[in-house]
């Protein structure tokens, strides 16, 4: 019988909001113990990706979630704080991964062997399970930010420039967990 090498899937949630941190995830899923229903997570509904997540928590043989800041957003640019988040994930899972399938279109500077898939997160499970951590971890966050800053609605658009978004910016101001380095941001700063 063929083993099936510990392959980790990476994904991230959170890099064209306005507000919060970017997160990614890494996941090894159990061949033994799969999990049924798997997608890219913005192709699931959120009472599914509720569902998923804790099944996908409970059966993978392990899973990491990690995030760089605002502060490291704006620090770096958000790919590059992107790349870090993804780096913090795979060196957080108590499993070394064989081998590493980052969704997208370039690597995060690790010492795994690995490849980037475009549209990944639709394509190989441990991707679509690591996105679908990601983007629980990101939108839980958003929901606890809305509390501290109730008028900006951030439990509704996670931080997306919606309408209600930059209008609330235009009337209340930028809070710290905006990230300056994006256009929309900066441009009220300057004002």
């Amino acid at each position: 019988m063929h083993l099936k090498r510990m392959i980790a899937g990476v994904d991230e949630a959170g890099r064209g909001p306005l507000a919060g941190a970017v997160f990614a995830a890494a996941v090894i899923l159990d061949p033994a113990n799969p999990v049924t229903g798997l997608d890219d997570s913005k192709k699931l509904s959120e009472k599914r990706r509720i569902a998923l997540e804790q099944e996908i928590k409970h059966r993978a043989l392990c899973w990491s979630i990690a995030t760089a800041s605002v502060e490291e957003i704006d620090q770096l640019n958000i790919l590059h704080a992107t790349m870090l988040a993804m780096k913090r994930a795979l060196e957080l899972l108590p499993i070394t991964p064989e081998f590493v399938r980052v969704d997208g279109n370039r690597l995060p500077d690790i010492c795994f062997p690995a490849e980037a898939v475009i549209g990944g997160d639709a394509i190989h499970e441990e991707i679509s399970a690591a996105s679908i951590l990601a983007k629980q971890a990101r939108d839980r966050d958003m929901i606890v930010l809305s509390q501290k800053f109730p008028d900006y609605g951030f439990d509704s658009h996670k931080g997306y420039p919606t309408a209600f978004h930059i209008n609330a910016l235009n009337q209340y101001g930028v809070t710290p967990y905006h990230r300056k380095s994006f256009r929309p941001v900066r441009k009220l700063i300057k004002r």
